[in-house]
Formats: C-alpha cells, sequence, structure tokens
C-alpha cells in the first residue's frame, strides 16, 4: 500500500472540479480529486476491513473492522474516476451507483453509503 494520502488544497480542488464540471477534466484533474477525495474518506471513516479501489488512481483501507493485512481484503468497492467523483460530491447515490453496475462492492461493510457524499 503506498504512502498515505492527504487531501489537496482547497484552491486546487475547487478548480479542478471547475474543470471537470465544465466537461474539460484532463488526467491530472481526475488523479487530484480521485486522490483528494480518497484522503477525505480515509480520515473519515479510518479502519482497515474495506479497500476502496479508483483504477490507475488509488486505493485506501477504510471503515472500522477487521484489520486486512495479505491477499484480498474482506471486503472490496472497485469503481472509476469519473463515478467515484460523482459519487463524492454527491451527483450519484450509493445505491443508484452499486444497481447500476458503476460501483462493484463485495463483502459485508462495502457500504459506503453512511460516509457520502463527501464535498
Amino acid at each position: 500500500m503506498p504512502a498515505r494520502l492527504r487531501p489537496a488544497p482547497v484552491a486546487e480542488v475547487s478548480a479542478a472540479l471547475a474543470r471537470v464540471g465544465s466537461g474539460e477534466p484532463d488526467r491530472a484533474d481526475l488523479r487530484l480529486l480521485t486522490k483528494h477525495f480518497l484522503a477525505v474518506l480515509e480520515q473519515r471513516a479510518p479502519g482497515h476491513s474495506v479497500e476502496v479501489r479508483v483504477p490507475p488512481y488509488a486505493a485506501v483501507q477504510v471503515v472500522p473492522g477487521v484489520r486486512h493485512t495479505r491477499g484480498t481484503p474482506p471486503a472490496v468497492v472497485e469503481t472509476d474516476a469519473a463515478t467515484w467523483l460523482a459519487l463524492a460530491t454527491g451527483e450519484l447515490d450509493w445505491h443508484d451507483a452499486v444497481s447500476s453496475g458503476r460501483v462493484v462492492a463485495s463483502g459485508e461493510r462495502a457500504d459506503l453509503a453512511p460516509w457520502l457524499p463527501l464535498a
């Protein structure tokens, strides 16, 4: 697991959100916002029982419970960057994302609805 993620400066997040909202996101914006919102989730839901993956940008372990150290975690959430940003900003509801297949969530603690949105 890479070094702990850190939330980005507010000005950088605001500028990147504006570019994404205008339909002009680039890879750097997606990377910054994905890592920022994963870091915010990590702060709000500390723990190691769920691994949240947003390839190719980052993954974090969150949610209190059984600690995972090797192999496949007991719960995994995986999605793409655009879906993660929509969830984090409240543009997309967790349950809608899961039911539509935009989020793949497995394991008993994999429901992130209590912590979303993050913005």
